[in-house]
């Protein structure tokens, strides 16, 4: 698989290009510098090549990521056959412009420079300038009305190999991390991975939008996705937007991390783990920032915990320390444990044993002398699991009974933590055209 890096000074239409050539709206774009900060990864399809495209944060910016964002960048070039550096000639040339332009240079890598924002072929006359920084033919694009996206391609393709690897095209597994700002998630994430993949800070919401990084481990291919702190209540349009990506994130997933700090845990975290949990994703609580509890405090902080997540009680817990990796790898035995059951499909015959047994411990309901009749069950959909219930009259389900098949199923099935879904249908005399019952295990 080929990697090819974007990168350039602030606010040069960087993220517009990467958009464009994924073909989807991946990374945040606003029309104000510093919304990128970590190195985003998107696959995109290119003449039979599966090329990694990188999305890096504005270069030489002068302020307080500067450091941060070039090192991520540095990273984004380690692997990468070609680098396309961005510019808007229609400003000029800045001295971060060449800035960027000699410590490309020093690096080695094949550079395409391109000249963003090229409209139409009046505006190629501002691109004279970009000759006077050593680097070649500029190529003039627009990644908004995609302009020149071809030739650009083309000058990509030179700096790539052959593709000659036979790459399996299976899907790797997708897993999210979700919470309020700083709480950890990036630090998780790069502890998990064994490597500085994102940026870490002290400051609340230094994560602006969901960030990809693909990972191999043991031979599984997985997807990490760190997303921005969800808030509240969004201060700013950027903040809104990020939260909306990580919402986009969680329907994405095939499972979810809700990290919660130790010491802070309240209503909002249960909202994100509904949020996360009405998707029909499973969701496994990740206590982080543990060694920060004082042993004669683990007690007490574990009843505490035990109250207040009381709601989302069904989510297995792993407790973590990003710092020390203390329960790192059991986040990731959980989160394997529950996708394999969230694709499990149960037998038809197997359902119905089971059925005949709960409706033996469990009287059905009857109404003035009238019973609920279960015919058979089967299992109709995977990813969450669906069963459908086919019976003779849907209105005499009570909630309780149904909370009831929900337990026994959970349980007696193997299906602790994951997503259950039940539908009823009417089967027999009763039936009427169009009158069916569906159930979402939403507790």
């Amino acid at each position: 698989m080929h990697k090819v890096a974007i990168v350039g000074r602030p606010n040069v239409g960087k993220s517009s290009l990467f958009n464009r050539l994924v073909g989807r709206r991946e990374a945040v774009v606003a029309d104000f510098p510093g919304v990128t900060r970590d190195a985003k990864e998107g696959l995109m399809m290119h003449q039979n090549h599966r090329i990694v495209l990188i999305d890096t944060g504005g270069l030489w910016s002068g302020d307080e990521w500067e450091q941060a964002i070039r090192e991520k960048a540095e990273w984004a070039m380690e692997g990468a056959q070609a680098v396309v550096f961005v510019l808007d000639p229609r400003e000029g040339l800045s001295a971060a412009d060449y800035e960027v332009a000699d410590w490309l240079r020093r690096l080695g890598k094949p550079v395409i420079l391109t000249a963003n924002k090229i409209d139409s072929p009046k505006h190629e006359v501002h691109m004279a300038e970009l000759w006077g920084l050593g680097l070649g033919d500029p190529v003039p694009i627009s990644a908004e009305h995609a302009r020149g996206l071809d030739e650009l391609m083309d000058r990509i393709m030179v700096h790539l190999p052959a593709d000659e690897e036979d790459v399996p095209d299976v899907a790797p597994i997708r897993i999210s991390f979700i919470g309020r700002p700083n709480v950890g998630k990036s630090s998780l994430l790069n502890a998990l991975t064994g490597s500085e993949r994102v940026i870490v800070a002290d400051v609340p919401g230094t994560t602006r939008d969901s960030v990809d990084v693909e990972w191999d481990y043991s031979g599984q291919r997985f997807v990490l996705v760190d997303t921005a702190g969800i808030r509240k209540r969004p201060d700013t349009a950027i903040e809104d937007f990020a939260m909306q990506r990580s919402q986009t994130a969680i329907e994405r997933s095939d499972v979810i991390w809700l990290v919660v700090n130790a010491t802070e845990i309240g209503d909002h975290e249960l909202k994100l783990a509904n949020l996360a949990y009405d998707s029909g994703k499973p969701v496994i609580v990740v206590v982080n920032k543990w060694d920060l509890v004082p042993d004669d405090e683990l007690k007490r902080t574990e009843r505490e915990l035990n109250e207040k997540l009381f709601h989302i009680s069904y989510a297995p817990r792993v407790y973590t320390s990003a710092i020390n990796d203390y329960g790192i790898h059991e986040m990731l035995a959980e989160a394997m444990k529950l996708y394999e059951k969230w694709k499990n499909r149960i037998p038809t015959a197997e359902l119905n044993r089971w059925l005949g047994i709960w409706t033996v411990k469990q009287r059905v309901p009857n109404f003035q002398g009238r019973s609920l009749r279960m015919y058979f069950m089967t299992q109709v959909e995977i990813a969450p699991p669906t069963f459908a219930i086919f019976c003779n009259r849907s209105d005499f389900v009570t909630r309780a009974y149904e909370g009831y098949l929900l337990n026994r199923i959970r349980e007696d099935l193997d299906l602790a933590g994951v997503p259950v879904r039940l539908k009823w249908k009417e089967k027999g005399a009763f039936n009427k055209k169009g009158k069916k019952g569906e159930t979402d295990d939403d507790e």
